[in-house]
């Protein structure tokens, strides 16, 4: 099986940063995507980040509320993706899933999700 072991979360002001990690471990094919989704209270899961392992290299994708203040990385390893946060607002607070998804298989794998709270 596969298992998303994730870092992070906790509360944050307004306009301030913070990092969230997560290490997957299992089966895990050298082709997949890893990145983030959260979910607010009341509200569906929406995605945040992903960052897909392709041939040519890796590729990734931000939900428009996100662009430009969130960067998602899997320099380090490609089992590991990290998200930093920056310029938070209110509204991010969530709770954030990692996400894992291998290439040519239907089955998605979620972490346990960690609080992000943002105090305005």
């Amino acid at each position: 099986q596969v298992q998303l072991v994730e870092s992070g979360g906790g509360l944050v002001q307004a306009g301030g940063s913070l990092g969230l990690s997560c290490v997957a471990s299992g089966s895990v094919a050298s082709r997949n995507t890893m990145g983030w989704y959260r979910q607010e209270e009341g509200k569906e899961r929406e995605l945040v980040a992903i960052n897909t392992i392709t041939p040519r290299g890796n590729t990734s994708h931000y939900a428009d509320s996100v662009k430009g203040r969130y960067t998602i990385s899997r320099a380090q390893d490609e089992n590991l993706v990290e998200l930093e946060m920056n310029t938070v607002k209110p509204e991010d607070t969530a709770v954030y899933y990692c996400y894992l998804k291998v290439a040519g298989r239907r089955e998605t794998y979620w972490g346990q999700g960690t609080q992000v709270t943002v105090s305005s």
